[in-house]
This record gives structure tokens, C-alpha cells and sequence, in this order.
């Protein structure tokens, strides 16, 4: 993982600042997430795999993101109410980002050079757009129809 990525402050939910250098030797997946959105169904997905390699060294991040169609309308109490009343979410989410633009946070503009989209574009195109990053620093994009439970064989590849 490349100095800058490792380094970027990202803030919780709760206010509490993180960079990914928190997470040494670690499987980090990070997600732009919504909470209206027809894919908010994935957050149980997520938990499911965040309870099952949390252990083997996954961490999972989630980003809300209001950008595509105003899907993440709520402020951090009500979005952290809502993912841990209906899908039971206990990974780590952090702090509403723009994804996309001018206004794209530092950490979602490095991930998307670092791995574009589908013919090279770095845009990200929905919620719940996911990039995951290996402890070797590799980092690969995955799109908002991949489910969760599709990533298992990435996952456990590099938990090995």
C-alpha cells in the first residue's frame, strides 16, 4: 500500500479519526454505502463476511455517500441507527464523503486511480462500490451489483 493511502485520516461515525496505517497486515475493504438505496441490502452481506474473517485480519469500512440520488439523507446518528437497527452493522462506518468530483474525499480519489472502473474511468458510478486492499498494498475495484459473498475467494486469498 502506497505512503499517501495509508495515511489519509478518515473520521467515524463517533468522531474518532483513522487512517488505514491502523490497520498493519490487515484485508481492508472499503465501501461507499447508502442507506435508501436498492443495494442497502448488502450491508448484511457485509456483516456476514466482517463477522466471519474479522479474526483472520478483515476490516471492513463503510463510507456513507448522499451523491447518487440523494440516498443517504441522514446525519451520523441517524445513519448508525439505521445500519445497526436493520442490518445489525458493528463494522466500522464512518463519516458522510463525497465520492465523486471536486469534493471527493482524499481516500476515494487515491482508490480510484489506483484501481479504475471498467475501461480505465475512475468514476465511481453508485453506492456500494467496493475496493479491496490487500496487505501488499494491492487494491482491487469491485462493482455496486457484485454482492459480498462474491468476494470470499479475494478475501481469502489474501488472508492466506
Amino acid at each position: 500500500m502506497t505512503g499517501n493511502l495509508l495515511n489519509i485520516p478518515c473520521t467515524t461515525l463517533s468522531g474518532e479519526q483513522k487512517t488505514l496505517a491502523d490497520f498493519p497486515g490487515k484485508a481492508v475493504l472499503v465501501v461507499n454505502t447508502a442507506s435508501k438505496c436498492g443495494f442497502t441490502p448488502q450491508y448484511k452481506g457485509l456483516e456476514a463476511l466482517w463477522q466471519q474473517y474479522r479474526d483472520q485480519g478483515l476490516v471492513i469500512l463503510g463510507f456513507p455517500c448522499n451523491q447518487f440520488g440523494k440516498q443517504e439523507p441522514g446525519d451520523a446518528a441517524a445513519i448508525a441507527e439505521f445500519c445497526e437497527l436493520n442490518f445489525g452493522v458493528t463494522f466500522p462506518l464512518f463519516k458522510k464523503i463525497e465520492v465523486n468530483g471536486s469534493q471527493a474525499h482524499p481516500l476515494f480519489a487515491a482508490l480510484k486511480k489506483t484501481a479504475p472502473g471498467l475501461l480505465g474511468t475512475e468514476r465511481i458510478k453508485w453506492n456500494f462500490t467496493k475496493f479491496l486492499i490487500g496487505p501488499d498494498g494491492s487494491v482491487k475495484r469491485y462493482a455496486p451489483t457484485t454482492k459480498p459473498e462474491a468476494l470470499r475467494a479475494d478475501i481469502e486469498a489474501l488472508l492466506q
